[in-house]
């Protein structure tokens, strides 16, 4: 290792250190604004071992799990400095903050947490699975058909909280051993319950494209960004009509990886700028705020790279298109949804017009499109998934009364 990669790693070491510092100090800042946790108070937690970047995990469940919490209190628990913070800033929910595993240990010694809920798959979820007599439930951050949702890791779980009968039948194709019907309980998609906010745009008969890519992704079963391969194009050929609005919503995690990922961004954005700058009248939104929701019901048509943002469209029953990944070692279900989607391929990112057009009215495509919403995500109408989380949170309860009623009574 040379001089210049030694400087480097130090760099980088002494970045993250004054990061988690300085982190650590707003968190002890933010507690001190936070009332005290009561004790045997909470009987639901959510346990986030995850930094800033990945807390908008956490965000597209806030809103259910604060209706959640008006009949079971909810609590976050957060072990990372960085992440604490985000959430904490954030105001949603109450936060624990238990950076060292004593920490941990004492506040789950003074409360009464029955279920555990996790969003993602963090290695450090293993140092919360270790405590029993309470239920470990994988809810995930969304439904989509990415091999991470047929891992074999659902089985350290109790209980997954799915959407539908496509997550049940990935998950019997995928997994040996493992009794779907028994250990899974479908609730739809309960965030899209919440879809909603005003859109940072006058409406008028501009024709409103989401456009939200994922991230490149850190290996090649992964690659499934499209900035690069199709972005660039299909925005430059959309603002060109004056006939489309865009809405540019980047994942957050875009050209960590790759610089070049970071590149096509920023051109999408100065193109979004200069065209709202010639005809103020157009409106695109460069998009990177914490809520998801307002644009996935707005747009009227919606291009999506493989991704949890395809399925949660979906939810909604709107048109949308997905971007074919370039790279051939791209893994791609192809039982699912994505068997039978619009596809777009970056030669077809130069016709994005037409196809836009052609989504929206072709009634084969808008057929498909209903068939396969109710297949991932069952009855679709307004409150019938949180009816259903909230029925799924009450059955394991009554499991737990029933197994605390057997491990308590006299023999």
């Amino acid at each position: 290792m040379d001089l210049t990669t030694d400087a480097k790693k130090a760099y980088r070491l002494l970045r993250r250190a004054f990061t988690a510092r300085t982190a650590h100090q707003r968190v002890t800042a933010l507690l001190a604004q936070q009332p005290p946790h009561p004790a045997a108070h909470y009987r639901i937690a959510v346990y986030f071992a995850d930094t800033a970047v990945n807390v908008y995990q956490m965000r597209q469940w806030y809103r259910p799990l604060q209706q959640l919490a008006e009949r079971w209190p909810v609590v976050v628990i957060s072990r990372s400095p960085v992440g604490a913070a985000a959430l904490l800033e954030d105001g949603a929910l109450p936060v624990a903050f238990t950076p060292q595993i004593e920490d941990l240990e004492r506040f789950i010694a003074e409360q009464d947490i029955r279920i555990v809920l996790y969003v993602n798959q963090n290695t450090r979820n293993f140092q919360m699975l270790r405590y029993g007599r309470r239920w470990h439930v994988f809810i995930s951050h969304g439904e989509s058909d990415k091999i991470y949702m047929a891992s074999n890791q659902y089985k350290a779980y109790d209980y997954a909280l799915i959407a539908g009968q496509a997550a049940a039948d990935r998950l019997r194709e995928a997994l040996w051993d493992y009794d779907v019907d028994a250990r899974t309980l479908r609730i739809g998609r309960p965030q899209a319950d919440h879809f909603s906010g005003t859109p940072p745009y006058t409406a008028d008969d501009r024709t409103v494209v989401l456009y939200a890519p994922t991230w490149e992704g850190d290996r090649p079963s992964m690659s499934y960004g499209s900035v690069v391969s199709h972005g660039v194009t299909l925005v430059g050929r959309l603002v060109a009509t004056g006939r489309h609005r865009v809405i540019y919503r980047p994942h957050p995690r875009t050209g960590v990886m790759e610089h070049r990922y970071a590149a096509a961004s920023r051109r999408i954005v100065a193109m979004l700028k200069a065209a709202n700058q010639a005809d103020p009248s157009a409106q695109h939104v460069f998009d990177e705020g914490p809520e998801v929701g307002w644009q996935l019901a707005a747009a009227d048509v919606a291009v999506l790279d493989v991704s949890a943002m395809v399925y949660d469209r979906l939810a909604t029953g709107k048109p949308l298109m997905v971007t074919r990944p370039v790279s051939a070692e791209a893994e791609i279900d192809r039982n699912g949804y994505l068997s039978a989607c619009e596809w777009l391929t970056a030669e077809g990112a130069h016709d994005i017009v037409s196809e836009i057009d052609r989504v929206r009215v072709d009634e084969e495509a808008v057929t498909r499109l209903r068939t396969w919403s109710e297949r991932y995500f069952g009855d679709t109408s307004p409150g019938a998934a949180t009816a259903r989380f909230h029925a799924a949170i009450e059955r394991l309860m009554q499991l737990w009364d029933a197994q605390y009623a057997r491990e308590t009574s006299p023999t």
